[in-house]
């Protein structure tokens, strides 16, 4: 027994091949399309046996329901009433005869809409015909359909090869003016707001057209996710026909670009200001089926686009954070706004003594050298102990931990990589030498407390940073330290649950601090 699938108004009919798994989709590419906005791009599945139409939901987000009961999994059997969001099928066999579809009530007094549909395609019967290879005769009405599905696979194939999310949009716009007759083409976008965003927007010349949609139109068939067909668009009372009036629209056909989980995209527009009962359904569903597809090539766009900046300023935060800190800062929402809040942070300055003196007798060369081997291992003697390297000051390291997210050990931690940064010195110093090359001396700081931390700068250029007293104690802690000494503050000493040994130094007083500082010296 031969089974087919038939719509409730007779639109579309799909023959079920035996015993073979089909998928129900809003995807041009599914075995059963269905191009409706509560259709998911995998609905359901189907496969027939002997006790009927075997169906298994696929996670869809508006459900599979059987004779109006949600089901995930279910045998159907003829004469059932199968629903895929709000699309119900009956399941017949092949040679029966359609049930006469529910009577329309027409337009209600003073529209002029012709159709006002979910989002859905006619040319799916002539689509399975093609797929299955059928080789039967076919009208004058089915070979437009076959030119008009090469033209949507022409299409398809087009937008696949580009770029960019700007570079899409005026695909879309050039092959809407080869493949129907219209005046003008838009497409808005929806933004972060909700609104309505024009992108493009063509007239035949290829001049812009930045009023070219109008919004009433548009806002309907955003929120009611309708596509709408309208001859004589300026008399229809509920588009605010004013407004249409003054863009000369007579008929136009606007349809919403429906995204992976029933989410609108933004909108796709086409009018003409020539004559009014331009479009017909034919085009209301070709332009339907080429939203689709469009709708598909700008969310793939986007999501490069967004894939692309995310790996950009993942890259950018890997210079300064280690690559697991860097990913969660990426991921996490305004990572990239200005501004930030007080945090407790540890911060670490390690500086070189003798610098200055040392870069007089080294050619820039040399000195360049020695210095990018000393940065590199300073700073994965910070990536180890989870630290963030928040900037090089001349030949100065400045180490934070703390900031954008903090651990309890933050102390600790700092405290270890202090240790490891000298030891470390100790074996470049070690290699140096014995290639007859200069050794260095460095002095570090650690202070712990309360300090300002967030992105610093301007729009075009922002830097994520720490700052306030406590880091200027450390600072001035370590332009106090010796060749080879780490000072660290009381409030430092206080949090640090592995103390390494300490000595107390006699008070020391720094700069814009009214009382002398208590301060201690790691030792061994």
């Amino acid at each position: 027994m031969r089974l087919k699938l038939t719509s409730a108004d007779n639109l579309q009919t799909f023959e079920l091949k035996p015993g073979v798994t089909q998928v129900v989709g809003r995807a041009p590419t599914s075995d059963v399309p269905v191009f409706d906005p509560t259709i998911s791009r995998r609905h359901a599945e189907l496969v027939t046996s002997d006790k009927g139409l075997e169906v298994k939901d696929l996670g869809s987000s508006n459900g599979t329901f059987l004779n109006g009961s949600r089901v995930e999994n279910c045998t159907v059997t003829v004469g059932d009433t199968i629903t895929f969001g709000k699309v119900a099928f009956k399941l017949q066999t092949v040679g029966a005869a359609p049930s006469a579809p529910a009577k329309d009530s027409g337009p209600p007094p003073g529209a002029t809409i012709v159709r006002q549909l979910p989002v859905r395609n006619t040319p799916g019967t002539a689509f399975q015909a093609i797929k299955s290879g059928e080789q039967a005769a076919v009208s004058s009405a089915e070979d437009k359909v076959r030119q008009k599905l090469a033209m949507l696979l022409e299409v398809s194939t087009d937008l696949g090869r580009a770029g960019n999310t700007d570079a899409i949009l005026q695909k879309i716009v050039d092959q809407a003016y080869k493949v129907l007759t219209v005046d003008r083409v838009a497409i808005q976008l929806m933004d972060d707001a909700g609104g309505l965003v024009t992108k493009i927007a063509r007239d035949r010349r290829g001049g812009d057209q930045p009023r070219a949609v109008p919004q009433s139109i548009a806002r309907t068939a955003v929120a009611d996710k309708v596509a709408i067909i309208a001859n004589d668009a300026g008399a229809d009372q509920r588009f605010g026909g004013q407004s249409i009036l003054m863009q000369q629209v007579r008929s136009a056909i606007c349809s919403p670009l429906m995204g992976d989980e029933n989410k609108v995209l933004g909108v796709i527009y086409v009018d003409n200001v020539s004559a009014a009962h331009k479009f017909d359904d034919d085009d209301l569903d070709f332009v339907i089926a080429f939203a689709g597809i469009a709708a598909v090539a700008i969310e793939n766009s986007q999501n490069r686009d967004r894939a692309r900046q995310e790996e950009l300023k993942r890259g950018n935060f890997e210079r300064y954070f280690t690559p697991q800190l860097a990913q969660r800062i990426a991921s996490s929402e305004g990572a990239t706004r200005l501004g930030g809040d007080k945090r407790i942070i540890t911060v670490l300055f390690s500086d070189i003594r003798g610098f200055t003196a040392l870069s007089e007798t080294m050619p820039a060369s040399e000195m360049a050298t020695l210095l990018t081997d000393y940065f590199t291992e300073m700073v994965e003697c910070v990536f180890n102990n989870e630290g963030t390297l928040d900037k090089f000051i001349g030949d100065a390291v400045m180490a934070q931990w703390g900031a954008p997210i903090g651990s309890p050990d933050d102390a600790d931690k700092a405290m270890k990589a202090a240790i490891e940064m000298m030891s470390e010195l100790g074996k470049l110093n070690a290699k140096w030498i014995a290639e007859g090359r200069p050794g260095l001396q460095i002095g570090i700081g650690i202070n712990h407390g309360e300090a300002f931390a967030g992105n610093i700068g301007s729009e075009r250029r922002l830097e994520y940073t720490v700052i306030g007293d406590t880091v200027n104690t450390a600072s001035r802690l370590c332009s106090a330290a010796g060749p080879g000494e780490i000072l660290i503050s009381e409030e430092m000493r206080k949090v640090l649950t592995k103390k390494p040994k300490l000595v107390e130094c006699p008070p020391m007083e720094l700069k814009n601090k009214s009382q002398p500082v208590k301060v201690y010296k790691v030792v061994g």
